[in-house]
C-alpha cells in the first residue's frame, strides 16, 4: 500500500533523526494511512479508499459522495 492519501494528497515527509551527539541520519515521516470501505449510494456499491486519519474525519463531515467527487477532481480513480 502506497503511503499517500487519495483525498488530501498527504505523502511522506523526509527529514533527519538527530542523536544526542548531534549526528544526523535520514528518516521518513509517514502519514497515518488507513484503508476504509464506504457505501456509495449513487453507484450502488462499496468503495475502498486509502485515507489519512484527518481525511477520514473530513469524510465524516462532508459525506462520502462529496469526498469521491473531490478525489475524482484530483484525477484519482475510485
Amino acid at each position: 500500500m502506497s503511503a499517500h492519501c487519495q483525498l488530501t494528497g498527504a505523502r511522506p515527509g523526509f527529514g533527519n533523526t538527530i542523536s544526542h551527539s548531534h549526528r544526523r541520519s535520514s528518516r521518513r515521516f509517514d502519514p497515518n494511512i488507513q484503508r476504509k470501505r464506504y457505501w456509495l449510494p449513487s453507484e450502488g456499491r462499496h468503495v475502498r479508499l486509502t485515507l489519512s486519519a484527518r481525511a477520514i474525519k473530513t469524510v465524516d463531515v462532508i459525506g462520502v459522495e462529496a469526498a469521491v467527487v473531490r478525489i475524482r477532481a484530483r484525477g484519482g480513480k475510485v
